[in-house]
């Protein structure tokens, strides 16, 4: 009798042991996540949405632990998932940083950037504002959780269990990844810089042939009307080139982007 509750034991011990790796790799990866991960919301709910994530890519990944709960000690193999858990969650925050870039140039070239999102944890301009919200209502509404969930599972096929990120690896991955988010947010901008050559090179022209009126009282309110209507017809199509954008790195997150 004694013998089978200390085989239970052990047992009950592998089985806590590898959900608590797991939980290391899943929370340091909710963190950061897009929605889930944001400031904004209590540390009590993303606490929530960590043991969650857990619960779901748990069951599918404890057997991979085996081996490792099998060696016994000290577990210093854990510190590798916590790792393995950030490279995910920063490579997923990428797609938000885009974003906020974009909203930050765009806001820049349209003599709006002084006008700040009061919401926002950090002091974004109301255009980088408005756009993060916008794409994460979007990303929510197309099964977000559902697309972490299976890029988690799919992480210990690249990052196997209580090894170290290669630092290769992850260089070339995230230089790459880093690369794309900075291409992506300029492409987004792009209207607004745009507009903002444009109106910078007619402004000149009028100041030109002009020197007696006064541009700057003229063109400041110009700008500023253009840029929000500029906004308002362009914000969609940003918004979904940046899903489509999102969504495929979600299908191939450790491809070459």
């Amino acid at each position: 009798m004694i013998g089978e509750v200390a085989s239970l034991f052990e047992i009950g011990e592998a089985v806590l042991l590898a959900t608590f790796a797991t939980f290391l790799r899943v929370g340091a990866a909710a963190a950061l996540l897009p929605a889930f991960g944001e400031r904004l919301v209590p540390a009590r709910i993303r606490l929530g949405v960590a043991v969650s994530f857990t619960a779901i890519v748990g069951p599918a990944v404890n057997a991979q632990y085996a081996p490792l709960v099998a060696q016994g000690g000290m577990p210093l193999w854990l510190g590798a998932e916590v790792l393995a858990g950030l490279a995910i969650g920063i490579s997923i925050r990428l797609f938000v940083m885009a974003l906020e870039i974009a909203g930050t140039i765009a806001a820049q070239s349209t003599s709006l950037s002084q006008i700040f999102g009061n919401a926002a944890v950090e002091p974004l301009p109301a255009m980088g504002h408005i756009l993060v919200l916008g794409g994460l209502a979007l990303a929510v509404m197309f099964d977000l959780h559902v697309r972490i969930a299976e890029v988690l599972i799919g992480s210990y096929d690249v990052f196997p269990p209580g090894r170290i990120p290669g630092s290769q690896l992850v260089m070339e991955w995230g230089v790459g990844w880093i690369g794309s988010a900075f291409a992506l947010a300029f492409t987004l901008a792009a209207p607004f810089v745009i507009a903002s050559l444009i109106y910078n090179v007619a402004l000149g022209v009028i100041n030109r042939a002009m020197p007696q009126l006064m541009v700057a009282f003229v063109g400041a309110p110009a700008i500023t009307a253009g840029g929000l209507i500029l906004l308002a017809l362009t914000a969609p199509l940003m918004l979904e080139t940046w899903r489509d954008a999102f969504l495929a790195f979600l299908d191939a997150p450790f491809g070459a982007p």
